[in-house]
């Protein structure tokens, strides 16, 4: 993947915006997926002074997905009251979904296929679905699309005993493969890689760190649209960082997938609401209508990894192959933003960058891709402290890192995410001058 595509386009980004991330079942949880998509693609239109009937298209990315509603990308477009010819999907990648929108639109740009599309993600963990067992749901289902008469409703209510089975279970984050909960996948790889406890409570309380001071230095407050809730209350900010935290504090946490495991709630990320968006457009068409471009993708990749094995390494696949595509190393790169799901699962994948070892089993090369430079990696902090919604979390990635480019004057940002399935994803941002 080079900066151009075949027909020797290349796709911009232009802006990015994203509501606040705040706990889920807090502030947000009378808006559903499709408002927090709403709210970050509204403002996004507003800050760019783009005119609703510009955009082409929309690329969305969602886990949690509304059962009468899975295309969420569409429902945005109309609820925003895009032109009706303007196009929309629904791509889901797990925890990369937001940066496979993206992705995905850059691809489309370059293709030929449009010139000014809107991508990104959002999540409700706080309208999670409760699904009821496939015995409720096949006895009561003909009922519900046919006849409710008295002779069908006892049928139904016959079908259903014992009547031991018939509570809505539990939304739970686990492996369909394997049972595994990702927390669970996390202690296995802290384990494997020799992951102390200590040292994943380091990590989690820079990310909070490095999270708090970009907040105060302003350096988010133009990629944070306020939202109002259903209640009236306007949210400004992310609600989750904490500043005042501190390894000795974390430290007395006690693990939550094992009695004596080194995985905890603030060593992970958590349970988040939120939205994020991109303003991708062709860089004709940008400069055209008046927009510095800040950012262009050199190359993406994703892969795949046995579940069963180390579920969460996909980073340390899919970054080699970013910087092989774009003929760079590992040392070239001035930023590193690597997707936080636990402290664990990015130490190991740290670990297996800058291991011969690993480098000769996994990815067939006599060298380590190479050891991050502490100074460049997560430097405004990562999903730990500011949260992951799901799919939007991507598309956060890529507008903080595109802007920091402009600020700093770097020249390159890495990004790398790891998801549920045993995937992974990377993706190499150059700014464009």
């Amino acid at each position: 993947m080079g900066l151009t595509g075949k027909t020797g386009r290349r796709a911009v980004v232009v802006d990015g915006l994203r509501t606040p991330f705040v706990k889920a079942f807090t502030d947000f949880t009378k808006l559903d997926t499709i408002a927090l998509g709403v709210a970050a693609a509204r403002g996004l239109l507003t800050k760019a002074n783009l005119g609703r009937r510009d955009v082409e298209s929309i690329v969305w990315g969602g886990v949690i997905l509304p059962g009468t509603a899975p295309n969420v990308g569409r429902e945005i477009a109309l609820d925003l009251g895009l032109d009706p010819a303007c196009e929309a999907m629904t791509v889901t990648r797990a925890c990369a979904s937001g940066l496979q929108a993206v992705t995905l639109a850059a691809a489309a740009i370059e293709r030929g296929e449009a010139d000014i599309v809107i991508a990104g993600g959002s999540d409700s963990t706080s309208n999670a679905e409760i699904k009821l067992p496939q015995k409720v749901v096949h006895a009561l289902a003909p009922v519900a699309l046919g006849k409710a008469d008295p002779k069908a409703i006892l049928g139904a209510v016959g079908k259903l005993a014992p009547f031991t089975d018939i509570l809505p279970t539990r939304p739970k984050i686990a492996e369909r493969t394997t049972g595994e909960v990702m927390g669970e996948a996390a202690e296995k790889m802290a384990r494997r890689n020799e992951i102390s406890r200590a040292a994943q409570d380091a990590f989690a309380a820079r990310s909070h760190h490095h999270a708090a001071a970009a907040m105060a230095s302003g350096r988010f407050d133009e990629e944070v649209t306020p939202v109002e809730t259903s209640e009236g209350k306007w949210v400004h900010a992310d609600g989750l960082v904490r500043a005042d935290t501190s390894e000795e504090k974390l430290a007395k946490l006690r693990p939550v997938f094992a009695k004596d495991g080194t995985v905890t709630a603030g060593n992970a990320s958590p349970l988040t609401d939120g939205a994020a968006a991109v303003l991708l457009m062709s860089e004709e068409k940008a400069r055209a209508l008046g927009y510095r471009p800040r950012a262009a993708f050199s190359s993406w990749a994703y892969v795949g990894v046995d579940p069963a094995d180390q579920l969460l390494m996909g980073p340390a696949l899919a970054i080699p192959k970013v910087l092989d595509r774009a003929g760079r190393s590992l040392a070239e790169i001035d930023l590193v933003d690597l997707h936080e799901a636990f402290a664990a699962q990015v130490l190991c994948v740290l670990k297996m960058l800058g291991s011969a070892a690993f480098a000769r089993e996994r990815l067939g090369k006599a060298a380590a891709v190479g050891e991050v430079d502490p100074a460049r990696l997560n430097v405004h902090g990562g999903s730990i402290a500011l949260g992951h919604p799901f799919g939007a979390t991507g598309a956060r990635m890529v507008t903080t890192m595109a802007n920091e480019l402009v600020r700093s004057g770097k020249q390159t940002a890495l990004l790398g995410i790891c998801a549920a399935g045993g995937l992974g994803a990377a993706a190499l941002l150059e700014r464009i001058d």
